[in-house]
């Protein structure tokens, strides 16, 4: 439940839950959707990179569908006020002020279980 402090401070959204949580909501999602993509993995490096950027508070993933026609994500970094850096201000090799276009990102890979079905290994070694 997103309260109108957590609206307010977007680099607070998200939070740890537990494991058996966790389990039971990608399970249920994936008894609902047997079909879809089960999960996507995504770099340390690249996530680094987009939080970087100034101003960055979050990161915006969207359902996306690449060039050879897959399910994939599109992932970017949101300010404060919950809008897509799109371009920031930078110092360049000159020692100038410039113009440089924001991160927008993909190539996350297919998880484990791809087109349906928790694997063992991801219950997190939990009872099913």
């Amino acid at each position: 439940m997103m309260t109108q402090s957590l609206k307010k401070d977007l680099a607070l959204i998200g939070e740890e839950i537990s494991h058996e949580l966790g389990a039971t909501m990608v399970k249920d999602y994936q008894n609902a959707h047997p079909s879809d993509v089960a999960s996507y993995q995504i770099g340390r490096n690249i996530v680094e990179s987009i939080l970087a950027q100034p101003g960055c508070v979050g990161i915006r993933f969207y359902n996306a569908i690449n060039e050879l026609g897959e399910k994939t994500l599109v992932y970017v970094g949101v300010d404060k006020n919950d809008e897509v850096i799109a371009e920031y201000v930078s110092i360049n090799n000159a020692g100038e002020l410039a113009s440089k276009k924001a991160i927008v990102a993909d190539r996350a890979r297919p998880g484990h279980g791809g087109g349906g079905g928790i694997t063992e290994t991801e219950t997190w070694g939990l009872p099913e």
